[in-house]
Parts: C-alpha cells; structure tokens; sequence
C-alpha cells in the first residue's frame, strides 16, 4: 500500500487495482444478467446507491426518478462530478454468455420486449463504482468533494433533464467540472478517444402523420393513398442531404418506422412515419426541419390532399443538442492520462454520429466544463447490437484506471501536481 501522507494515485491505482477488480465484475455481470428500461431503473438504483453508500458517500436516491446521487468530500478544493447511465434497451439479446438478460419488460405502449444492456451502460456503472473504490481509499491523494451521478433514462435521452429539473445542481454540490465515459468498441481495448469541441450528435425525433382519403383496393381512383404518399416522403428526405445541405456540413436524415393499415385489400386513412435526425450545428438542424414539413406538405398537396388532411409533425420529447465538450478541459484530461498510460493510449477522434444527453449537464448558466470519453473495449458487435460483448474484466480496469486518474489529477492536492514515474499495469 502507499504511504501514509503519500499523494501518488497511480500507486494508489497500483495498489487496489487486483483487489477490487473480481467484485466489480461480479457487479457487471449482475447489472448485465438484470437490465431495466428507461425511466424503470428501480433494482439498478438500489444497488448502486448500497455500493456507494458502503463506500461512504453520503447518498440521495430518487432524483429525478429513479437517479442516485454521492457525494464524498474530503476538504477544501473544486467540485468534479462523474456519471454513469444505468437504463438497458428494448432488445432480445442473443450472446452465449452465462449471464446473458433474460428479461422480458413491457413498454410504455403495453408492448413485450426482450431487455439488454447492449450500449455498455452496465460497463459504466462498474467504471463508477470502481472509481468511487479507488478515491475512497485513497483519500491521502486529493482535495475537494466528488459527486458521482447514476442516470436514468439516457437511452430515452431524458434523465439528464430530469435530474437537473429535479434541482440536481441546487441540491447538491455544484460541479466545477463534470466527465463521463462510454464504451467504444471501434477502438482498440485499453486506447481512449478524446476531443475538444462538438463530441457526438445533437438528435430530433419527429412523428409524421400523413393523412389521405381510404378505400377499397380495388378502386384506389375513390382514395389517395397514403401509403403511397408516406413512400414518396421517405425518398425524397434522403434528398436533403444529398441535394439541400453544403458537402462539408453533416446530418441524417432516417425514417426509423412506418405504421398504416391493417388489412391487405383496405387503403388506410393514414400512416405514421416516425423520424430520426442527427445533426452537429444548430442551423443544419433547422434546415432538415424546415425541409421536411415542405416536403410533407407540397407531396401532400400534389396528391390533392384537403387543407384539413394535411400531414402533421409533432417533435417527439426525445430531443438532445450535440454534447460539446470544454477544450481547456479535455486537453488537461489527456494530458494527465498521457503521462500516466502513456501517449500512444489517448488518441483524438472525430465528432460521432450517435447522440449522448450527458451534455446538458454542461448547458447551465454558468456553464459546466464537460469532458466526455470513448473507453475502447473492442468487439465484433457493435453497440445496440442483439450481439453485443465486452471483455469485462479488461474493460473494467481500465476504465477505473482512466477515471480515478483523471479525477484524481482535477482533485490534486495544492502544489502536489502528479507525475508518475512508470506505467500503470496492463
């Protein structure tokens, strides 16, 4: 063990890293083997809240639903708060793990699903709980307070909002700086993908009624067809991107579903076209917007379809802006970790398509700085993937190596600024 009054975390890491690590899979392997959706995270919640609370932390539970806060202090200095989601997805899984979901839940819509953590939010939860370890027994190594953050809903891009809502900043300490990590299959096992600036996708979801006149299939000359007006909106989206949006801008435009009708030889009155849109600027979010109700509306038209039949377009409340990280930040990030892992372990990589809630927790006034990154675990499946896998134990500590050592290096003691003198252990 490090020495009493010793400030080295990477010897702290040293020294529990083997010690802690077979629990916190048995921890991973009971968050993956019972997932719970979005907004439902009752189980998930408890346990975490026990890990903590036996940890020390002074833990709240029930914040803006099903989140749990701790909170540990240990003097004067800033704030750092860390988060990791806890929800799972509608989706059988199909691994030949021993701990593989077999949970099978209900929607909000009555459906029955199969549930899996396959976005790596059980791999987080571990990362949390394992970072908590860490710093709580190694408390000779910083200053300040640390308030770790499990968060409902992420899949449903709404828990941030709702634990804000629920006065998460009010209640509790207000972070000085915030981080989070994901799993990153793309990357190599062990490398963390970082950058400044925009980091993943802002997303809207839309619900497109589009509303003809039904009847009889054999006489579609008394109709207009809406399902056949819903196929020519579905092409002519994909022509925003390719014809309405500057080649160097990004966006996507993806019609995830289409609803309408219930029997071979009946025309409906209407289908429903549900919507997905990425985007990493504002205006390109509000020009694939403005494009799709023209479209919408002038295909509509030329079908004949009355004013009072006209499509209707409801923004679903399942909207994110792009996660933006603070550049200041996430250069001193990855500069603590290069020179405790080493240079060749963090890598910049290029803004992602998919979108993260987690960056709310910085759209306050003020501002929180954010630093958000990828933990490459490596894999064949990618994430929201029926397939998914990880290699637990790699991923685990790894990951608990990269965050104690980040908060760690944010948390440093006054004049103690850390520099490890070798690397920590494979």
């Amino acid at each position: 063990m490090p020495p009493t009054g010793s400030c080295n975390i990477l010897a702290c890491v040293q020294s529990y890293i083997d010690e802690i690590l077979s629990p916190l899979v048995a921890l991973y392997q009971d968050l993956h083997e019972n997932p719970e959706l979005s907004g439902k995270e009752m189980r998930t919640s408890a346990r975490l809240e026990r890990e903590l609370s036996d940890l020390g932390f002074l833990t709240t539970a029930g914040v803006g639903g099903c989140g749990v806060v701790g909170v540990l202090s240990k003097g004067e200095g800033p704030v750092v708060m860390i988060r990791a989601d806890m929800d799972a997805l509608p989706i059988t899984e199909e691994t030949d793990l021993p701990y593989a979901s077999r949970v099978r839940a209900r929607e909000a819509c009555g459906r029955e699903v199969g549930v899996m953590h396959a976005c790596g939010h059980d791999l987080h939860m571990a990362v949390l709980v394992g970072t908590a370890q860490i710093l709580s027994q190694c408390l000779h190594c910083w200053s300040g307070t640390l308030v770790l953050v499990c968060q409902p809903s992420e899949e449903t891009v709404s828990g941030a909002e709702k634990m804000l809502s629920d006065g998460l900043y009010a209640r509790f300490p207000r972070p000085d700086f915030a981080m989070a990590l994901h799993a990153g299959p793309d990357l190599a096992p062990g490398i963390l993908g970082f950058r400044g600036g925009v980091f993943s996708a802002g997303t809207e979801s839309l619900d497109i009624r589009v509303r003809g006149i039904g009847g009889h299939a054999a006489h579609p000359e008394h109709t207009i067809d809406p399902v056949v007006l819903a196929s020519q909106m579905v092409l002519s989206f994909q022509t925003i991107i390719s014809r309405e949006l500057p080649p160097r801008e990004f966006g996507v435009v993806t019609v995830g579903s289409i609803h309408g009708g219930a029997k071979h030889n009946a025309i409906p009155d209407e289908v429903t076209l549900q919507v997905n849109l990425r985007y990493f600027k504002e205006p390109v979010r509000d020009l694939l917007l403005s494009s799709i109700a023209r479209i919408a509306e002038f295909t509509a038209r030329t079908a004949g379809v009355p004013e009072d039949r006209l499509p209707v377009i409801t923004v679903v409340n399942e909207s994110v802006p792009p996660l933006e990280n603070d550049p200041s930040l996430t250069d001193r990030v990855m500069s603590i970790l290069a020179r405790s892992l080493g240079p060749d372990r963090v890598v910049t990589i290029e803004p992602l398509s998919g979108s993260e809630d987690f960056g709310l927790f910085g759209k306050v006034e003020p501002r929180v700085p954010l630093c958000y990154f990828r933990l490459g675990t490596g894999g064949e499946a990618y994430l929201h993937n029926s397939r998914f896998t990880i290699p637990p134990e790699e991923s685990i500590r790894n990951g608990v190596i990269a965050m104690s050592l980040a908060a760690a290096g944010l948390l440093a003691l006054p004049d103690r600024e850390e520099r490890p003198d070798q690397p920590v252990p494979e």
